[in-house]
């Protein structure tokens, strides 16, 4: 676990672009630095230190993501170990909602959040409904505002298996909320579904005259 955390970090480091690392700090307006890997460079970087030092017991591989997260100088040894959580699918359950919760909670933008909740969150929700979808309702009113976005978009790739009732509270809960990433969230969440039940969305749509003007023009624009 040691050897790998240690890999990835000089990897990053030794892909540095000092010249970029201003301007991706700037564009995802972040307090913590970037070195300057952009994802393609950082992707392909990785997989063979992944590759080269596998991960044997799912405690290891937890602490290895934690170790990355918590431990991070830069956003990209954050970014790394959100990739290191897709490289073992296998030890994907709901026991990890609590480490998916302190990536949310601790990450607090979108980059992150986006990520976890569409592709960790999400297939959870769909594979363990009974487990995950309590969770995710509890989130949809709380004080933190990225659960609830979270609440909002975990079922992005959920097509026609979305949760409707899920979906449908998540939203209406955070419908008077003016800030701009949950409203954001709504749109968005809204308009996926309208890919797969347009009739549903609209009508949604129609009898929610609270939504906010950004909720609805994002949620109508495939419409």
């Amino acid at each position: 676990m040691d050897g790998l955390v240690e890999a990835v970090r000089q990897g990053l480091v030794a892909a540095a672009d000092p010249a970029k690392a201003p301007e991706m700090q700037q564009y995802m307006k972040s307090e913590m630095p970037f070195l300057g890997v952009p994802k393609p460079e950082r992707v392909k970087l990785l997989r063979p230190v992944f590759a080269k030092h596998p991960l044997t017991s799912r405690d290891e591989w937890l602490r290895a993501v934690l170790t990355l997260w918590r431990d991070a100088g830069h956003r990209e040894e954050r970014y790394a170990a959100l990739d290191l959580i897709g490289r073992y699918p296998g030890w994907h359950d709901p026991t990890l909602l609590p480490v998916y919760d302190e990536l949310v909670v601790t990450g607090a933008w979108w980059d992150f959040v986006d990520e976890i909740a569409s592709r960790r969150i999400g297939p959870l929700l769909r594979a363990h409904p009974d487990d995950v979808e309590p969770v995710v309702r509890a989130w949809a009113t709380d004080p933190d505002r990225w659960r609830r976005r979270v609440s909002v978009i975990c079922q992005l790739g959920s097509k026609n298996g979305t949760d409707l009732d899920l979906l449908r509270d998540a939203i209406e809960a955070n419908t008077d909320d003016p800030d701009f990433f949950v409203r954001k969230a709504i749109g968005w969440a809204l308009r996926q579904h309208s890919r797969v039940d347009p009739g549903w969305v609209r009508a949604f749509v129609d009898s929610h005259p609270g939504l906010s003007p950004l909720s609805r023009r994002e949620a109508l624009k495939h419409l």
